[in-house]
Formats: C-alpha cells, structure tokens, sequence
C-alpha cells in the first residue's frame, strides 16, 4: 500500500512516521512497527515484488529465515540471486545471524565452489557437484595476520591459534566431506 501510493498519490517520507505512531498507538503492546521496520518492509516488499501489481510468492528459501535474516540480506546485497544464495545457505547450515553477516562479509557467494578442480571429468554429475559446492578458493585467513610471504611453521601455528576461526572458513561442507570418509 505504501509503495502504491506513493507512486500514485505522491505520498512522502513523513507518511511512514504517521503510520508507524498510528500503529503503535492502535497495537499498544506489539513490537516490529517502528518507523524503520516499516521502511525495512517497504523495501523487502520492493526487492521481491519486481513491479508487478499482484507479487509473486516468495522464493521458499526467503520466507523459511527469520526476519532478521531477511534484514540483513536487504541491507547488505542489491543482487537477488546472491540474497536468494545466502538465504539458503542460512536455512541448509543453520546459520545465526552473525554467521550469516560473517559469509556475507566474506563473500562466500563469490568464493564457493571456485577452485580450480578435476571434479567435473573425475566424477559423476551429482558427486562432482557436492565436491565442488565445498571446495573454495581462496581460502579467507585475514585473521591471521601473517605477512604476504609467510612461512608454513607461521600458517600452522597461526591456524592453531584460532582454530575456530580456521574450522569456519572451512565451513559445514568440508566437516561434512570428512566425516563420509
């Protein structure tokens, strides 16, 4: 209604202030209706309305994470194929919010499945899939802080030191591969 009138009546900026206190003011009690939630639901209206006047459902992996989720995806990605991306990696791994800022950080979504492998030629389609869903180059170890030339006794100790660091950047896929053996 909000995006219709305005583009109709030419409803302004302050139409959503008065929404939301006429909100608050009706729903005493009931929380999620502050002026920014409501330009947060503006805006996950546009991103998956794509101008048609009757939106379409909602890609499933969008309407299974929390709205918090959704949040970030807006605020974070422009593209949808990348906020489609993340949205399900968050439902098939069980993401938090913070791991899922933490990939999105990372771009994971450019990273994934991008090293340079023998998979396709080695292995039947679906398995050569898998192989290459959970291999990723290159590997993000910022956090170690190492300089350019490192020496492998530094990576090693560095890894050991932030193990939990480490065993994220390899993310669930590789955990998983490991365990199958």
């Amino acid at each position: 209604m909000i995006v219709g009138r305005q583009r109709v009546a030419g409803w302004g900026k302050s139409v959503v202030d008065m929404l939301a206190a006429d909100l608050q003011k009706n729903f005493p009690g009931i929380e999620g209706f502050s002026p920014r939630n409501i330009w947060r639901m503006r805006a996950f209206y546009l991103a998956w309305a794509r101008d048609e006047p009757q939106p379409t459902f909602l890609p499933q992996a969008v309407a299974e994470i929390p709205w918090g989720h959704n949040v970030t995806l807006l605020e974070k990605l422009k593209d949808s194929a990348q906020r489609i991306w993340y949205a399900r990696q968050a439902t098939v791994n069980g993401w938090s919010r913070s791991m899922l800022d933490h990939w999105i950080e990372s771009d994971l979504y450019s990273r994934q499945g991008s090293a340079v492998t023998n998979f396709k030629q080695a292995l039947p389609p679906p398995q050569s899939d898998l192989a290459s869903e959970i291999v990723r180059d290159p590997y993000n170890f910022d956090f170690l802080m190492l300089r350019d030339r490192a020496a492998e006794r530094e990576l090693e100790d560095g890894l050991l030191t932030h193990i939990r660091k480490f065993l994220i950047e390899l993310g669930a896929g590789f955990v998983q591969a490991g365990i199958c053996r």
